[in-house]
């Protein structure tokens, strides 16, 4: 399977250094071993690996020289400076991670003006029909539901292997990742936080009630919400406000880049899937073309909500997910009243719904399998 991001990976090789960061096991060995089969290898978990990089001992004739998990070696980025200032990309330079390759802005020199950044997320109904275009959608659907984006559990469709999976998969992150960096020692108060997140998503989540449960201070449980969301393993939507710094403020909703850790419930796993499918939008939009973007949800004082916002330089995107509701959302159309204009677009998207249908000039009702596989309105 080609991943969406893999042309524009293979277009900027020749021009930069390319930072690919992911989750753990998303698949970006995976990806960067298939833009050239004859590429050179270097792990810096691996000691023997860390010695060769270390005496920068690599073969320079190699199509390309993939770097994984580079982050965790001190001062990289001066390291990775020393070496494109000095000898160019010869081979072009691919550097993976499974934590955001930003994370250490304080370490060395900066990597400015030589480097183009992408981010790889787990599988989504997008991706696995430009691969199939015979899917069915609706399987296709209902697999992502159960088993989550991540090609190994995916593809194994086994809900045993998928249990043994998500523990490893998580034991690995708390037990060496963050080991590694040295950013967290309290493994299981973070074990106990994902437990917590994981039946809360989709809810308002506020510092202090997370740290009223685990016993701990607000700005602990900050620090470890954002080194998770270092890691991939959450990413946070915060609500809608003109000013930003406003709206950093506020409690926030949390989602899991494995959709298959909720366990609130079909319609909080569905909600978190469109969040992840918005979410990779998002980067994809930034990586590949240049374009910003923003996704929050919006709320009022009084409960009123729509799940998310979706903002572009041209277009806004309301959308609310109901798992079977067939009648349109009132706050949906409370808050389209509020940005008039022809790159307005409204979506009441509804996971299992007979007949989608429209308003005129107004909301569209679309069934989810559909609407994620093509993200209409949002391209």
């Amino acid at each position: 399977m080609q991943r969406d991001i893999a042309p524009a990976i293979r277009k900027s090789l020749p021009q930069k250094i390319v930072l690919l960061s992911g989750p753990r096991q998303v698949g970006k060995t995976t990806l960067s071993r298939s833009l050239d089969p004859k590429c050179a290898c270097l792990n810096h978990d691996s000691a023997e690996h860390r010695l060769l990089l270390r005496r920068k001992e690599w073969p320079r004739d190699a199509p390309l020289l993939v770097l994984d998990e580079l982050h965790k070696m001190k001062s990289w980025k001066s390291w990775l400076k020393g070496v494109y200032d000095t000898e160019g990309l010869h081979p072009p330079i691919l550097v993976t991670g499974s934590s955001r390759l930003d994370i250490a802005k304080k370490m060395g020199d900066s990597l400015a003006g030589r480097f183009f950044q992408f981010r790889l997320h787990p599988l989504s109904l997008t991706e696995l029909r430009a691969d199939d275009p015979a899917l069915d959608l609706d399987q296709g659907f209902a697999k992502l539901m159960k088993f989550g984006g991540f090609p190994e559990p995916f593809l194994a469709e086994d809900p045993a292997f998928l249990g043994r999976w998500q523990a490893s998969h998580l034991d690995v992150i708390l037990r060496q990742d963050l080991l590694d960096l040295g950013s967290v020692r309290d493994i299981s108060d973070i074990e106990t936080l994902i437990e917590l997140l994981s039946h809360r998503v989709g809810q308002l989540v506020s510092f202090e009630s997370l740290a009223r449960d685990l016993e701990r201070s607000a700005t602990t449980v900050k620090r470890w919400l954002t080194v998770l969301e270092n890691m991939y393993v959450i990413f946070s939507l915060t609500p809608y406000f003109t000013s930003i710094t406003r709206s950093l403020r506020q409690a926030r909703k949390y989602f899991f880049y494995d959709a298959s850790r909720v366990k609130t419930g079909d319609g909080a796993r569905f909600e978190n899937l469109v969040a992840l499918a918005l979410r990779k939008e998002c980067d994809r939009l930034a990586d590949c073309d240049g374009r910003r973007s923003r996704l929050h949800f919006l709320r009022t004082k009084d409960g009123r909500e729509v799940d998310f916002l979706f903002k572009t330089d041209e277009t806004v995107t309301l959308i609310e997910t109901k798992w079977s509701d067939d009648q349109f959302s009132q706050d949906l159309k409370h808050f389209a009243q509020f940005f008039p204009g022809a790159g307005l677009r409204v979506f009441q998207v509804v996971a299992s719904l007979k007949q989608e249908r429209e308003v005129f000039r107004g909301p569209k009702m679309v069934k989810a399998a559909g609407w994620l596989a093509a993200l209409p309105g949002v391209r």
